[in-house]
């Protein structure tokens, strides 16, 4: 019995022994917002249970002085010069750039490092600079990594944005004009109508703008801007809290648009007119929502790639017309009219606003103390 435990423990070090000499160290550096970069992470993270050896070590580049210095170094190191990201080094391999037509190579690469001796790119390194060098290796995976969108930031945003006054006043005076016309029945389905325009209107335009920040790249000054642009939007939410309309404008649709729009609303009887006026109105209400969107854009164009948007979308926008949804079923079933409910958002609409200010400078101090 003795000999089978000694026997087992041996075969254990053995084993540990040699999967140590088979473990090779990978490092990438990418930067926040480039679509190569997040496609190629999510490759790696994919393949990461087939090469368990493998040690991946990230270096944000963009935002990160110190990782810029040494991806200088390395290069060097290696002889060539910075072409761009995603760069990665392995052995004695530079791979630059990121395709599914390149998984080819990086599993060759990784394939041979798994079954021989692979160098560790940093011993390059050090083996030409003064070995004290300091060097700080992550060992953060791509989907742990600490600038990582999460579900309750989305809702919190969306729920911001859900109870923005604009949309209930546009709604509430959508759907008085339609029961004075005709049927309860009739105005459900314009309320719905409605709805589902302002979904697919805000859902469209979301994809539009991550595309737009994606393609043109994300800089440190970007995303301190959304930051910045978080702060300031809930800082003049607080002043409407304060005093409504104080230093001559209100977060909400500009005054001046309002007499056009409302004739325009009163204008639509039917369930298409009903759809043509959500995507209409849809341009008007962007520049009084657009605070929580566009801060959730340039964080999801900083870490996702298009697909993991589009889901993130989805959901935000989905949040974002629930109350849309909740006002058009509760006059419909006859809990509410379209008087109270105006009376119910007049009632409430300094305190919509001091919500909407807090959570938008939560959000700004989050962008620019902790991502």
């Amino acid at each position: 019995m003795r000999k089978m435990v000694l026997l087992i423990s041996l075969l254990f070090l053995v084993n540990t022994v040699f999967a140590e000499a088979n473990s090779f160290d990978v490092y990438l550096f990418y930067g926040r917002g480039c679509p190569h970069c997040a496609a190629l992470m999510q490759y790696l993270d994919s393949i990461s249970d087939e090469y368990p050896n493998m040690r991946l070590h990230l270096y944000e580049v963009y935002f990160n002085q110190k990782n810029r210095e040494l991806f200088g170094r390395m290069a060097e190191a290696y002889n060539t010069e910075i072409q761009g990201v995603p760069t990665l080094f392995v052995d004695d391999k530079v791979i630059v750039g990121y395709a599914p037509s390149m998984q080819a190579v990086f599993r060759q690469v990784f394939d041979k490092c798994s079954e021989t001796y692979c160098s560790d790119p940093i011993k390059r390194l050090e083996s030409s600079e003064n070995r004290n060098i300091s060097i700080s290796v992550s060992e953060s995976s791509p989907v742990e990594s600490k600038e990582k969108l999460t579900l309750p930031l989305v809702i919190g945003a969306a729920s911001v944005d859900a109870i923005n006054p604009c949309a209930f006043a546009v709604l509430i005076l959508l759907m008085s004009t339609v029961l004075a016309s005709s049927k309860r029945r009739k105005a459900l389905f314009s309320g719905l109508s409605f709805s589902a325009a302002v979904y697919m209107m805000y859902f469209l335009m979301g994809i539009g703008i991550f595309t737009a920040i994606q393609l043109s790249g994300l800089s440190e000054l970007f995303m301190k801007f959304i930051g910045v642009l978080a702060l300031i939007v809930g800082v003049f939410n607080i002043k409407d809290f304060i005093k409504l309309g104080a230093l001559g404008f209100v977060m909400e649709v500009p005054l001046s648009w309002r007499p056009k729009m409302q004739a325009f609303i009163k204008s639509i009887t039917s369930v298409p007119g009903a759809f043509l006026i959500g995507c209409l109105v849809s341009l008007f209400l962007l520049p009084c929502t657009s605070g929580p969107y566009i801060v959730i854009l340039g964080m999801l164009a900083n870490q996702s790639t298009q697909m993991q948007a589009v889901l993130w979308l989805l959901l935000y926008n989905f949040i974002f017309i629930l109350p849309m949804i909740g006002i058009t079923l509760a006059i419909y079933w006859g809990l509410s009219t379209p008087e109270s409910a105006a009376k119910w958002r007049e009632k409430k609409l300094r305190y919509l606003h001091l919500i909407a200010g807090i959570v938008m400078i939560a959000m700004g101090l989050i962008i620019l103390f902790m991502l």
